[in-house]
């Protein structure tokens, strides 16, 4: 066992985030910690890693080597990108290594000041420098957090190959089914354990809701006909009396099962005319374009997904349609009774020094719903924040519990198109399922970027797909778009396999193909060596503009190699056929 925790209790001032829990890590065990947001789970992770204090026991097993990526990575603004991986990773990585990790994240200028960086770029330089990191426990918290789709992809893959422990604290249900062999539940301060994915977690959890609902049921029947025997005035005189009241007495001084709260999301929205939201000819330019002119005219109840690598203009895009930045070509016609709610990446423009009621309370005092008038007071306890936690200040919240505030406070303006800017990011899963719900009713157009692909395929029918500066209109959801995607590719392959076929028979090597073949047997041995002297060159170099100079050429041969070997075995297959 890498780890062993036993009658772990911590509280966070009043608050109890764990409550005398028990649970063991293996070498090999894939786990994902799930819970509504607020109940601890970036807490519990930092108690694992080592950062954070605890009663009880964690003990972990000798020279474990344990990487972690928080929520919020603390880096060194002064340092340069690469001086500041080279804090927490051993010089021996090879400095190739670290540079193809890191592009693979989506960072390529090394050189870049750590302060330059954006949020959701020190996010991932902070994850590479995890990966990068050779361990034996894996503790990752919300890793496909500002993460394009093709990140995620890659991650997953690195992932479901990752052959030592992980624990990783994620919302995203595609890798909970994926990846996780093993599932942490952290639940009302306790823990539960299911070796399980996430689809059959959600059975087994439902079995064990029934079977602790039922418990309640029978102790509170039995604590009824016992009061009937205390009431009827029997005198504790034999010892039968005294332990069938001690056993009462017990039974009667358990606290009742405390009930889950739901996020509870009422429709608010306001009349939504004909005329809707009308891009004509729209596209952005900064240094460079980033995409062509494109048009859409948006539908009454519009379900539209936005995708494309990270820096392609997705944010841009919805800046665009909100009023917030005028579009260098083109113009967005909006209709009069348009009245758009933007929810945006993080926590918006919050005070911390507000408390939550003050925050909410300067959108509206009441609010008109299908349900009847509502005050802020009112839609705060829909949204889990309890009548004394509605006078904490914002600064106290966890990650989560501020971006479901941020959410409550954009409903509150009752909108009839919301703009969703990877609105699954910090939120737990039992809130998303309530917010795809809500959705599916919202009355209005739904425009969002996100990278949570279930969330995709759970909310759109239709998908703006950035790629090469253009945009496409695609129906359907993200694994529809994959399976077309894929049905082409397969198309491709079997074309071009029955092309084969047909040339099989009168295939035959010329002469200069056999001088081409002869040579490129001893051109790529050549350039393997080349990049090997390369690689042991790069471990030599300070300077970096020297590593961006030899990157390149690295990059280049290893194209030169693939282009040779694919012109290599070509002419091979063909002298074969020509032979057989």
């Amino acid at each position: 066992m890498l780890i062993t925790a036993s009658h772990i209790t911590k509280y966070n001032l009043f608050k109890c985030i764990v409550d005398d829990v028990s649970f063991t890590i293996n070498e090999t065990d894939k786990v994902a910690l799930i819970g509504i947001n607020g109940t601890g789970k970036s807490t519990l992770l930092k108690m694992i890693a080592g950062t954070d204090d605890y009663q009880g026991d964690i003990l972990r097993k000798k020279d474990i080597r344990i990487s972690y990526l928080p929520q919020n990575p603390h880096f060194q603004d002064h340092l340069t990108l690469l001086q500041q991986v080279y804090e927490y990773v051993d010089q021996s990585v090879p400095d190739y290594e670290v540079q193809a990790i890191l592009n693979r994240f989506g960072i390529k200028n090394y050189t870049q000041k750590i302060q330059e960086l954006s949020g959701g770029q020190q996010k991932r330089v902070a994850l590479a420098i995890t990966l990068l990191k050779p361990c034996d426990l894996l503790l990752l918290d919300e890793p496909t957090n500002h993460l394009d789709n093709e990140m995620i992809e890659y991650l997953e893959k690195y992932l479901i190959k990752f052959n030592k422990a992980l624990l990783m604290v994620t919302h995203d249900r595609y890798f909970l089914e994926r990846i996780t062999n093993k599932i942490f539940e952290l639940d009302r301060s306790k823990i539960y354990g299911y070796d399980a994915n996430y689809s059959h977690f959600l059975e087994l959890k439902a079995q064990r809701e029934e079977v602790e609902l039922a418990s309640e049921r029978k102790r509170k029947l039995f604590l009824k006909k016992e009061l009937e025997w205390v009431r009827a005035g029997v005198q504790a005189r034999s010892t039968k009396s005294k332990d069938r009241l001690q056993r009462f007495e017990e039974l009667n001084n358990q606290k009742d099962r405390e009930k889950i709260q739901n996020v509870e999301m009422l429709s608010v929205s306001s009349r939504l005319g004909k005329k809707t939201i009308e891009l004509e000819d729209v596209s952005m330019s900064y240094e460079n374009k980033l995409f062509e002119p494109f048009s859409y005219h948006f539908k009454r109840n519009d379900r539209v997904g936005i995708l494309g690598k990270n820096g392609c203009g997705k944010s841009t895009l919805l800046n665009i349609i909100a009023g917030d930045i005028q579009p260098t070509q083109g113009q967005v016609i909006l209709g009069e009774t348009i009245k758009i709610g933007y929810f945006k990446q993080g926590h918006g423009d919050m005070n911390p020094a507000l408390n939550v009621i003050d925050y909410i309370q300067e959108t509206a005092r009441v609010l008109n719903t299908m349900n009847g008038q509502l005050t802020a007071k009112q839609m705060c306890e829909k949204f889990l924040f309890e009548s004394d936690m509605q006078y904490t200040p914002i600064e106290r919240l966890s990650g989560g519990e501020k971006r479901r505030l941020y959410l409550l406070k954009v409903l509150m303006e009752a909108p009839n198109v919301l703009l969703l800017d990877e609105p699954t990011n910090d939120l737990d899963i039992m809130t998303l399922q309530i917010l795809e719900d809500y959705l599916d009713d919202f009355q209005g157009i739904v425009i969002t970027v996100s990278h949570d692909r279930y969330f995709l395929d759970r909310i759109c029918d239709g998908l703006f797909v950035f790629k090469d500066q253009m945009i496409t209109y695609c129906n359907g959801g993200y694994s529809e778009m994959i399976s077309i995607a894929d049905t082409q590719i397969k198309t491709n392959r079997d074309t071009n396999q029955k092309y084969k076929e047909q040339k099989k028979k009168r295939i035959k090597l010329s002469y200069h193909e056999k001088q081409e073949l002869e040579t490129l047997e001893n051109l790529i041995p050549t350039l393997e060596k080349q990049l090997k002297d390369i690689d042991e060159q790069m471990n030599g170099v300070t300077d970096f503009q020297e590593i961006q100079n030899l990157t390149q050429q690295r990059d280049q041969l290893e194209n030169d190699i693939e282009m040779q070997s694919e012109r290599w075995m070509e002419l091979l297959e063909k002298q074969e056929q020509s032979q057989s």
